[in-house]
């Protein structure tokens, strides 16, 4: 049986754009003499949909798509992810797609319903299994987590008799560490089953989720013996073979190609395709951003110009008197050597002019963090009218530690409308500018910047050190505390200053009225904060005690 995985870039809700790119994936796939043709979990309408599922002409049109791609695809069996109505019950569902038409579908069982799916709001769980034969095998089908439970899996299939490949559809968000964790449930159910299984899985950016695409086959034995690209789309076909009936082997068409070389790299290409598809999918062509000469900024400029092009990058520096002219100058050597174009508004005398107005309240000084803060708001007024004067989309710079913390401005550094770093820890992005020079084998973004103690410039000789602990001791913290869900008692158990989690811990539930009104950006870890995390504002429990 030759089996093709036909991973995607899905638009949410382009119902024909979708179906177009699968009509021509297919005619590249029957030239190749396939069998089965895969796509992935909801690939009719993308990839989460959320409430135009409660839209029942939604619904409606993509299972009018389905049938049409049916009709149009009639020489190969294919088997489509797309939300069904059925007798007036909501399903995660496959179309088993032959000869012109629908001749089966089977309904996701386990239904994911914690970080950020929510499946349950939208969708009832399918009851009975469904096993096709293609070329002469047994081909069992599933959906995304209903692979990741091998035991169940076992007692749900108990009764199809022998399967020499389980089909899965997925569209299983990327984090770090992900592609391991799928290649081990791969494997598992493969030595349970003793036979082939195949993988398809999106590819692309949705609002804050990325899509690593990774679509693969493991042979019976668990190995993975074809893997496609990652974070780009591609055709994976291999032929699926049993020996004696015993083993079930899987022979690729090609040689398995070059993956990310490491934990850094995936987050690298991960950004990167998050950026370019949220800037190009909402119809944006150029992004703007503001450089203060800092190691967040350049990152995110990096990242940027790798996604969508030099020419397509506006950076934009807006010094006040704090600024240093190391960091200007460090600022102007990134955008050249990034070749992006650099504008440049002083802020200093519309500081001067905010700062009279507001002492004619009683109170008002130039002393305080209400003033630091007010430089930030000033840029972020700036970079938001030029970006309705132009139509940029605005690109904010804020790190994930620094946004746990609430160590930002609301209404400053906080204004825009993506947040490229959101989830990227302060840590990680100095290995992140370290990759970005490494990978261009020049230094584009300048020594200074990565070495220089970072500082928000906002009052003479300030830095970021003076507010908060080392990075690395507070990664750590928002990592266990916010990743891993651990206490504070359980954090200081584990040999972290006490008074240093206590206080980490009551910043980070402060401030999450900032992170609810802030831009959504790339979910690159476990738990990101937005649908991953969702927490009360209006909150009494008071976290930062031992518990």
């Amino acid at each position: 049986m030759r089996v093709a995985l036909g991973q995607f870039n899905a638009l949410v809700g382009d119902l024909a754009g979708n179906a177009e790119k699968m009509r021509d994936i297919y005619t590249k796939a029957l030239a190749c003499d396939v069998d089965l043709l895969i796509f992935p979990e909801l690939a009719i309408c993308g990839y989460p949909p959320e409430d135009l599922l409660l839209k029942n002409h939604f619904l409606r049109d993509g299972r009018a798509t389905v049938e049409k791609l049916a009709a149009d695809c009639p020489e190969v069996t294919i088997v489509v992810g797309f939300a069904e109505s059925h007798q007036g019950t909501n399903y995660n569902s496959a179309a088993v797609l032959q000869a012109g038409r629908i001749t089966k579908i089977y309904r996701k069982c386990q239904l994911s319903n914690f970080g950020v799916f929510d499946e349950r709001r939208y969708f009832q769980p399918g009851t009975e299994p469904a096993v096709i034969s293609v070329a002469g095998l047994n081909v069992a089908i599933t959906i995304c987590a209903d692979i990741w439970d091998v035991e169940w899996l076992a007692d749900f299939l108990g009764n199809a008799g022998q399967i020499q490949m389980v089909l899965n559809i997925s569209a299983s968000p990327f984090h770090m560490g992900k592609t391991g964790q799928r290649q081990a449930v791969l494997g598992r159910c493969a030595k349970k089953f003793n036979c082939a299984v195949s993988y398809c899985n999106l590819i692309g950016g949705q609002d804050e989720i990325v899509f690593d695409g990774s679509s693969c086959f493991a042979d019976s034995t668990g190995k993975i013996a074809a893997q496609a690209k990652s974070f780009d789309e591609d055709l994976l076909i291999a032929d699926v073979v049993p020996v004696g009936g015993e083993v079930v082997q899987v022979k690729p068409m090609r040689p398995l190609v070059p993956q990310p070389s490491d934990l850094i790299d995936e987050v690298y290409q991960a950004l990167m395709l998050g950026t370019r598809d949220y800037a190009q999918k909402n119809g944006f062509k150029k992004t703007l951003l503001g450089l203060s000469g800092g190691i967040d900024s350049s990152v995110t400029a990096a990242i940027a110009v790798a996604a969508l092009g030099a020419e397509n990058v506006v950076g934009l520096t807006m010094p006040s008197r704090f600024s240093s002219p190391e960091t200007l100058s460090d600022a102007e050597e990134l955008a050249k050597n990034l070749g992006i174009e650099l504008l440049t508004i002083a802020i200093e005398p519309i500081l001067e002019q905010f700062n009279q107005a507001l002492e004619t309240v009683s109170g008002w000084n130039s002393k305080g963090i209400a003033y630091e803060n007010l430089q930030a708001r000033i840029r972020g007024s700036i970079l938001m009218s030029l970006s309705n004067q132009f139509g940029f989309l605005v690109l904010t710079t804020g790190n994930k530690s620094e946004t746990a913390v609430g160590y930002t401005t609301l209404y400053g550094d906080t204004a825009g409308g993506f947040a490229v770093i959101k989830d990227v820890p302060k840590t990680l992005v100095y290995k992140l500018a370290e990759h970005i020079n490494k990978i261009n084998s020049r230094q584009i973004i300048p020594a200074d910047v990565i070495t220089r103690a970072p500082s928000a410039e906002l009052r003479p000789g300030q830095k970021d050190s003076d507010s908060l602990p080392d990075y690395d001791l507070l990664d750590k913290i928002l990592k266990g505390y916010v990743e891993e869900d651990k206490s504070a008692q359980q954090l200081v158990e584990a040999g972290l200053p006490q008074d240093v989690v206590r206080s980490v811990i009551c910043m980070i539930d402060r401030n999450e009225y900032k992170r609810r009104q802030s831009p959504p950006g790339i979910k690159i870890t476990p738990k990101a904060f937005g649908k991953d995390r969702r927490l009360p504002i209006t909150n009494r429990y008071n976290s930062c005690g031992d518990r």
